[in-house]
């Protein structure tokens, strides 16, 4: 059986074997016909408020905030129509504001192959850092004791606009809606606040899960709290094209999508499997290690336990080299150790919400990595096994287990969440 993974920017061809082997990928939609005529239809006839055009006057300013390069947001066709609708406000009093969390700065070859040279020529962008304070005001806090500092330019804006890009999220439910404020746009003491060991050690914070995710319900509060005009969310499909849009009051919008997302991507199995083979969906979300942990997870969620992960992520940005990832990772000889230390009074760093996950996931299963982004002892620093062919690995794994030993193929990593048909399906509740 030949399975095409999504690796990278093309595809990585596997032969599996026939009779051992289930695929189960996203139910498949095709794109729209004509997205940005779906795009502005929705902002014209948007839910729960009044269109977009009609709700900004031309004295007013206007921060829109926008995913960054480790999402395969469709802005390049989605920011001409909305720009369009905001054409009676001048330029200059426009911020397009990119949505890094603590991730790396975006580059400017990155702004033209996300938004088009000419927006980037013509609009004022502002990539957000979590970690300059002179970028952040501070709004007081939410339930919970969430500090909230956000981006001065996004708080201090007359008329501020979401646009975002769902799919389910490892552990804050979904991402778009009210994540493009928080962690988004929100200062470093915020993120890690909404990252702690507590938050992500919550059992209800995992895939597919909204109402009664801790991190989820901070996320929605500090959006609240922010305000959002006018929010914009989309669905994609595996060719990247838009199936979904919705605009219009930010949570109404997030519910729509998010709902459509969930028929889609989330998948029922009948059974759990010895080997489960994923991907992180390819560039741009498996441009790192830390980004292809959603992927891991993905699979760790129908993995017998003492089972094997195979997971193929092309990693082009390496592990990557900002942030604590790696030097949490290298703290520890052990998924345990690491868990414990991380559990540890007072213990909080950047990244290490990662590196708790990771070691959930190897305390159910061996995770073994295909990559061309990191050497051999990179991934062994990460306390991964490399490999050089899925196959193979695949087939060794399997021989292991003996002849009844059955593979799971996640072509599309995180676009699909596997669920155990005897459980509730991840957010039914919501």
């Amino acid at each position: 059986m030949l399975v095409n993974l999504a690796y990278g920017r093309t595809r990585l061809p596997v032969e599996f074997p026939d009779g051992q082997t289930t695929v189960i990928e996203p139910t498949y939609v095709d794109g729209l016909p004509d997205q940005r005529g779906a795009i502005r239809a929705a902002m014209e006839r948007p839910t729960g408020t009044a269109p977009l055009r009609d709700l900004v006057r031309p004295d007013q300013t206007v921060a829109i905030s926008v995913c960054d390069i480790t999402r395969p947001m469709p802005s390049a066709t989605l920011l001409p129509v909305l720009l369009e609708a905001l054409d009676h406000v001048p330029t200059e009093q426009i911020s397009i504001m990119v949505a890094s969390g603590t991730h790396r700065k975006t580059t400017r070859d990155e702004l033209i192959e996300m938004f088009g040279a000419e927006i980037v020529d013509r609009n004022r962008i502002v990539i957000h850092d979590a970690f300059d304070d002179a970028q952040l005001v501070s709004l007081g806090e939410v339930e919970g004791g969430v500090p909230v500092w956000l981006n001065r330019t996004w708080a201090e804006a007359d008329i501020r606009i979401t646009t975002g890009f769902v799919e389910p999220h490892f552990f804050a439910g979904f991402s778009g809606g009210p994540k493009m404020v928080a962690p988004g746009l929100a200062g470093f003491k915020t993120i890690m606040r909404l990252h702690d060991a507590s938050m992500i050690g919550h059992p209800e914070a995992r895939w597919g899960v909204v109402e009664g995710n801790p991190i989820h319900d901070a996320v929605r509060r500090i959006a609240a709290l922010s305000g959002v005009d006018f929010s914009i969310d989309v669905a994609i499909n595996r060719d990247r094209q838009i199936i979904h849009v919705a605009a219009g009051e930010l949570f109404a919008v997030h519910r729509a999508v998010r709902t459509l997302v969930k028929r889609t991507a989330m998948q029922a199995c009948a059974h759990p499997f010895d080997v489960v083979v994923t991907t992180n969906s390819g560039y741009p979300l498996d441009q790192n290690l830390y980004q292809s942990i959603k992927g891991m997870s993905a699979a760790a969620q129908v993995v017998k336990r003492g089972g094997v992960i195979v997971c193929a992520a092309e990693c082009a940005d390496c592990f990557p080299a900002h942030g604590e990832f790696l030097d949490i990772l290298k703290q520890r000889d052990s998924a345990d150790a690491l868990l414990e230390m991380i559990d540890e009074p007072g213990h909080n760093r950047h990244d290490q919400w990662q590196v708790q996950i990771q070691a959930q996931i190897q305390q159910r299963a061996t995770v073994l990595l295909k990559t061309d982004g990191l050497t051999d002892d990179q991934v062994r620093s990460a306390h991964l096994t490399p490999i050089a062919d899925v196959a193979d690995a695949t087939r060794d794994a399997l021989a292991r287990v003996g002849p009844d030993a059955r593979v799971c193929v996640l072509p599309e990593g995180p676009q699909t969440i596997p669920y155990l048909a005897d459980a509730s399906p991840p957010g039914s509740g919501d």
